[in-house]
């Protein structure tokens, strides 16, 4: 498990500009894996809206932040990202949640300086914490890491951009990465400009968040080269996968309680296959495993 971290480390190391898609659940997760992506993270935004159809404003319990996370990290083998919002209260809830990540084997996580309760990063009306109190929950996780020598690596976001101005969160930055952090996330960050003067002028890994991929929100959309070419470490696209199946049951439906039939009959573009879901999540193997070790009268059944 701890591998994933160490491929992790070295595909930011690269500084190629690592697409990092996120996730809300183990199905989302399993999908972008199979799209070919190199790693995954889980959306905050995600998970709020997926458990409990609710904003992204802090209100997702640590414990299922913690168990959708396990779950996420069983069900596919590239390098996963954990994000944790604040970290569970002060420096050592971060800790303490780091220390169960590891255990996990979660090959990275995301941590914010926002005030608690938090809100999604391109949402108004933000906090921040000062800054030597997340510096301190930086050098907290990294403890923790060390005592337990495995690895994770720590990605510490600002989201001082939109409170105190670009100066501001690129020091903040580099504070942050002087306390420990491997990786530095300027949250809401706006224009071309901005982002080639924070790579200039932050001394370690950057990441760049393009929230959804097509719309842009508050950070300018640029082609993955062109972020390659400015040494970007990573680029997060977080909330794509809840966006998407947002729309997609809300066509469905909305098409389904229209149709005069209650069907609506051939119109199968709007729909994996029964038989290539059940594919896609396992069921065959499932089956051959109940051939192989169930007794005969139950494993006929199952042919």
């Amino acid at each position: 498990m701890s591998d994933r971290a160490s491929i992790l480390r070295a595909a930011l190391q690269r500084r190629r500009a690592l697409v990092v898609p996120g996730c809300h659940d183990s199905l989302s997760a399993r999908i972008i894996e199979n799209a070919g992506f190199e790693a995954v993270q889980i959306s905050g935004f995600g998970v709020a809206g997926s458990l409990l159809g609710k904003p992204d404003v802090g209100l997702v319990d640590m414990k299922d932040i913690l168990d959708i996370t396990g779950h996420i990290t069983r069900a596919v083998r590239i390098p996963v990202m954990a994000d944790i919002d604040t970290g569970g209260g002060n420096a050592l809830n971060a800790a303490a949640v780091t220390g169960r990540l590891i255990e996990m084997g979660v090959a990275g996580v995301n941590i914010e300086d926002q005030v608690f309760p938090k809100r999604c990063g391109h949402m108004e009306g933000k906090q921040v914490i000062p800054a030597d109190e997340m510096a301190g929950k930086v050098r907290a996780m990294v403890d923790v890491r060390r005592r337990l020598g495995r690895d994770i690596v720590i990605n510490a976001r600002t989201d001082a951009y939109a409170v105190h101005g670009l100066r501001e969160a690129i020091f903040r930055a580099n504070f942050y990465l002087d306390a420990g952090a491997d990786l530095v996330f300027l949250d809401g960050i706006g224009t071309r400009a901005d982002i080639e003067r924070a790579a200039r002028e932050i001394h370690g890994l950057l990441s760049v968040n393009l929230m959804d991929a097509v719309t842009g929100v508050k950070t300018e959309l640029i082609s993955i080269p062109e972020l390659a070419a400015l040494g970007i470490a990573r680029v997060s696209i977080p909330v794509a996968s809840i966006m998407v199946m947002h729309k997609a049951l809300t066509g469905f439906f909305a098409a389904l309680h229209a149709s005069p039939t209650g069907l609506l009959a051939g119109e199968t573009d709007r729909l994996t296959s029964f038989r290539d879901y059940t594919a896609f999540v396992g069921l065959p193997e499932y089956r051959d495993q109940e051939r192989e070790y169930l007794p005969a009268p139950a494993a006929a059944a199952t042919r």
